[in-house]
Parts: structure tokens; sequence; C-alpha cells
């Protein structure tokens, strides 16, 4: 296993507002690596630059050996890096079945495309009774299942997630958390950005806590639920 993602002195400003300081991190084969923090602390900012939503000032993002910063959004997808954004951007005048062929798009590869729509399904049944659905009619969790299916749908070395727990019930928050595990499990490499620290922190491997576009803390999911200093500002004491 090596290293797959590598984040280093990562600089990112939105006009004279300094939104990312210097931050370095990596994310190995095989990990669940999760950045947590509160609102405005630079998780989605650190996914955007990663995905080539925002350009950076300085820095350097490399993915499987290959820089991103000098990498065209549409073509990172193309290298196997998929997101599922904040507030899920399903298609809601499509149905279910269209907004996966979404996620399709950029595969030529025809049988392993069929297959994988039966992992997905296998993997999200709800998905399958829904498929004729127009997803815009479909529930915030069903809606977030759907947007990750898409992304799944691109049959990525690595996923992206943006906030997959936002605005659902506590157990549909498990479900989503359970198909996370499910999904790295099955050999994709995830980075997961999470508001909600105390489930982020129980299914990753490895966490780095962002505090006003800075990293403050670092090291393995288990040990910073364990910190007093975590446990006071993000778990709730």
């Amino acid at each position: 296993m090596g290293v797959m993602l590598s984040v280093k002195d990562l600089d990112v400003y939105y006009g004279s507002i300094h939104a990312i300081k210097n931050i370095s991190f990596e994310v190995q084969e095989g990990e669940i690596v999760t950045l947590i923090g509160a609102n405005g602390a630079g998780k989605t900012t650190t996914l955007h630059s990663i995905s080539g939503l925002v350009k950076p000032k300085s820095g350097e993002i490399t993915f499987c050996g290959q820089n991103l910063r000098t990498t065209e959004a549409h073509k990172i997808i193309k290298l196997g890096l998929a997101q599922v954004p904040e507030g899920r951007r399903i298609f809601a005048k499509m149905t279910v079945q269209e907004n996966l062929e979404m996620g399709a798009y950029i595969r030529n590869d025809g049988d392993k495309i069929a297959q994988d729509y039966t992992h997905v399904f296998e993997r999200l049944p709800r998905l399958k009774e829904r498929r004729k659905q127009l997803a815009g009619t479909l529930s915030g969790g069903e809606q977030q299942m759907l947007a990750s299916g898409r992304a799944l749908m691109c049959n990525p070395k690595m996923l992206l997630l943006d906030e997959p727990s936002m605005g659902l019930s506590p157990l549909l928050v498990g479900e989503i958390f359970n198909i996370i595990r499910d999904v790295n499990q099955s050999g994709v490499t995830v980075l997961l950005v999470e508001q909600n620290a105390k489930k982020a922190l129980e299914i990753a491997n490895r966490a780095y806590v962002l505090e006003t576009g800075s990293i403050a803390m670092e090291g393995d999911a288990d040990e910073l639920a364990n910190d007093e200093k975590v446990r006071k500002a993000y778990l709730g004491g």
C-alpha cells in the first residue's frame, strides 16, 4: 500500500481571505481518512482544491503520482477520483437510473458498466426499487445514496465525500456510514469531510482536525476520538 493522495503546503485564498494555510496531509491506498472541524474551518475548500473546482495559490496535490494542480477538473475524474458534493447535487428532473448513467458517462467499458449497475443496486437496494422514479422526489437519505451511487458508477479508485450525513435523521446517518465502510472494504479509498466527528472517527483509519484553515491535530482516528481536546471541541465532551 502506497500513498494515493498527497497534499503538500497547500495555500488557498478567496480574494483577501486566507482560507487554507499551508496544510499538508496524505491518504494511503485502502484507507478511510477524515477531515473534521467546525463550519468554516476549510474542509470543503480543501476537497474542492483536490477535485479542481478551486485553484490554490501554492502547494502540491498529487494523486497516484499525477500532479492535480495542472490537471483540469473534468480530467481529474478520469484519473479515478470521484466526489460526492455537499448537498447531494443530483439531477432532480432525471430518473434514478438516468442519474446513475450520468456517473458512467466517462466510461466506455460496457460490460463492466453493467456489472457496476448490479453492484450499486446490491449495495443500495432502495435505489433499485426506485430506479424509474424522478430523483427530485426521493427523500434526503435516498438522494445521498443516489449521489454516492452515481460517484461509484465512475468506477473510482478514490471517493471524496463532503458532509454525507448533513440533514439526515440519526437512523439514516448510521446507514450512510455503513455504506461508506462497505464501499471502502470493496477496494475504494475514501477521503471524508464530515461535521459529525463522532461518526467519522468511528469508521476512519486516520483523521486530521482543521481549525480556521490549518491542521491543528492529526493521528489515528481512535486516538483522536479519545483525546480530551477533540472530545470537548467536537464530540460533545
